[in-house]
């Protein structure tokens, strides 16, 4: 069976027929628009409760400035003013009571991003939630964290 397509009015360089230019056209124009609303949805996570009670210990440390705004792994934008916190494997939204060891101070945060990523730290806190349980000149601090919710 063979599909006919209507010509265009005035001539054009391309080989290509009027209705495949139009319908590829489209076809890219849809998977822009799926791709662009993909890239800027959030998706909010929801803190599971069989987590309340876990504890972990280890050592803290927090945030560099250079990384303020950047997009965290939840999509979220990372805020160095805000009480959150990555954790490696805590799902996102999760409630952590993170208490400093050595002075017994201690601050809640929420789970929005993945890491640290270096050996022995357990969780990097905002610069803000830090310094409410450590003096950032210090860069990093023994802690207790405990799921709160």
């Amino acid at each position: 069976m063979k599909i006919a397509c209507p010509q265009p009015v005035g001539s054009y360089s391309w080989n290509i027929p009027h209705c495949l230019r139009v319908n590829t056209a489209l076809a890219i124009c849809l998977a822009l628009a799926l791709l662009l609303h993909g890239c800027a949805s959030v998706t909010r996570h929801e803190p599971q409760p069989g987590l309340t009670g876990y504890k972990e210990t280890g050592m803290a440390s927090y945030y560099a400035r250079i990384l303020n705004h950047r997009k965290t792994a939840s999509g979220e934008r990372f805020d160095n003013n805000a009480m959150t916190a990555a954790h490696k494997t805590l799902p996102f939204g999760t409630e952590v009571k993170v208490t400093n060891l050595n002075n017994g101070k201690s601050v809640t945060v929420i789970i929005n991003d993945r890491g640290p990523f270096v050996k022995g730290r357990i969780i990097d806190l905002s610069r803000a939630a830090f310094s409410q349980i450590a003096d950032h000149d210090k860069g990093v601090a023994k802690v207790e964290i405990r799921v709160v919710k």
